[in-house]
């Protein structure tokens, strides 16, 4: 019994330590021509995608469908198909949800007509894992570049933006990098509240 209070003790310290270690840098521009913005238009990109202890997304895919296989044959394309459709199915709305919940006079999103364009590039992607006594968060790597009327006006990277369940039922890898995201909205909606005071 120690022994587990020990373990869980530890887990909540690391995964304290994975929220603290979030990183939000202006790596050129300014975010104060975003003042008085009544509309963004977001757009996504995930060349280059890093993902776990892989450098090329291509790679963390043909292990994943290659694990698949061996639990399920036939399973593999269907957790690729999966891989994919996540990202416009809960990474990109919960985004959107929490950027716009927290910049509440400013419409957010893909089919929103606006000269001012969020282009949300991830570059790296840390699934995490949950095996009930132990568990890793989720993060993200990512690069925000706004422009206005086809002018880049400010570049943002946002290092290690933390994805799990506060109370610990985030089994799927999908809801953990999820929850990654709507963390990267709500700080971003903060850092831009912050800088067009």
């Amino acid at each position: 019994m120690k022994s587990i209070r020990l373990l869980s003790l530890l887990c909540a310290l690391f995964i304290a330590g994975s929220i603290s270690a979030q990183k939000i840098v202006v790596k050129s521009g300014s975010l104060k021509d975003l003042k008085g913005a009544t509309s963004i238009k977001t757009v996504y990109d995930y060349s280059n995608l890093g993902v776990g202890d892989f450098s090329n997304e291509d790679d963390y895919i043909a292990k994943r469908m290659e694990e698949s296989e061996k639990n399920k044959p036939g399973s593999g394309p269907a957790w690729k198909e999966k891989w994919f459709a996540d990202r416009e199915k809960q990474y990109e709305p919960k985004f959107e949800e929490l950027l716009g919940k927290y910049l509440p006079d400013v419409k957010i999103g893909k089919d929103v007509e606006s000269d001012i364009i969020l282009n949300v590039h991830t570059t790296f992607i840390e699934p995490g894992f949950n095996v009930g006594v132990m568990r890793r968060p989720a993060f993200t790597n990512l690069t925000f570049t706004f422009t206005k009327a086809g002018s880049e006006i400010a570049v943002v990277e946002m290092l290690k933006s933390p994805g799990a369940d506060a109370m610990g039922f985030d089994f799927d890898a999908a809801y953990r990098i999820q929850e990654s995201y709507a963390k990267a909205g709500k700080s971003l909606s903060s850092y831009i509240k912050k800088q067009t005071k």
